[in-house]
């Protein structure tokens, strides 16, 4: 279904007053697999592997791979054929409907006798493996945070611009976590009408960078918005064996 929408950019926070929308989605490296993870800062949790929708692989022109999704039962993995410049994923967490006693629910709204509000959360992540990567942005990727420049290469401490798209075009007053795992409440930038915003690479390791936004949405007798999750991931410095 293709909903009519209108753009209503958050000011921070989290989106809907529940731990099922507060959760963030980012791409993880663990025992040599690449794992989407679904969870808040530095807690991750379970969830249904069928809930990634799409997952696309690159190389480092930006070709795209031949890459599948290994789904267990509490997780799922991307598997590209050969080693990846870049991974994107979506996972779609359905659309959650709040009861009357302020619960949510993953319901439609016509479903839920007396529905306050439902909303469809969708989340995406970036992941960056090696440098010099030309970034390609699949269509369906409707909410995203790229780097202006090369993220692997700008180092620990030092500052990275970052631009924020929402269906394809620079999204203005998005507040920009530097640091999602280890701070997922604090804000480090907000982009400009441009969508770029500065922060700083915080770690040696695993970087994510995150952003949320919602939409409203018209004309849908089961859903009031969409609330979207975009990570960017990346390493502050090269593995070192």
């Amino acid at each position: 279904m293709r909903h009519s929408v209108r753009t209503l950019l958050v000011a921070g926070g989290l989106l809907l007053h529940s731990t099922v929308h507060a959760h963030g989605l980012w791409i993880e490296e663990r025992r040599g697999n690449i794992e989407v993870i679904y969870g808040h800062g530095a807690e991750d949790d379970a969830y249904g592997p069928d809930k990634v929708r799409q997952a696309w692989a690159f190389d480092v022109s930006g070709k795209p791979l031949a890459s599948s999704i290994t789904k267990w039962s509490d997780h799922a993995r991307v598997k590209p054929d050969s080693a990846p410049a870049s991974v994107m994923v979506v996972l779609d967490n359905g659309v959650w409907t709040q009861k009357p006693d302020r619960q949510w629910v993953n319901l439609p709204k016509q479903q839920v006798p007396g529905a306050l509000q439902a909303s469809q959360s969708l989340k995406y992540s970036l992941a960056i493996y090696q440098p010099r990567a030309k970034l390609a942005v699949p269509e369906a990727a409707k909410f995203v945070i790229l780097p202006q420049g090369d993220a692997l290469q700008v180092g620990p401490g030092k500052p990275l611009t970052v631009q924020v798209l929402l269906d394809g075009k620079p999204a203005a007053g998005i507040e920009v976590i530097g640091d999602y795992r280890n701070a997922p409440h604090t804000v480090s930038a907000k982009t400009d009408a441009q969508g770029h915003a500065t922060l700083t690479v915080r770690n040696e390791g695993l970087n994510v960078i995150a952003a949320q936004t919602k939409q409203a949405v018209s004309n849908d007798p089961d859903l009031d918005r969409l609330s979207y999750f975009a990570s960017l991931t990346f390493l502050g410095e090269p593995h070192h064996e």
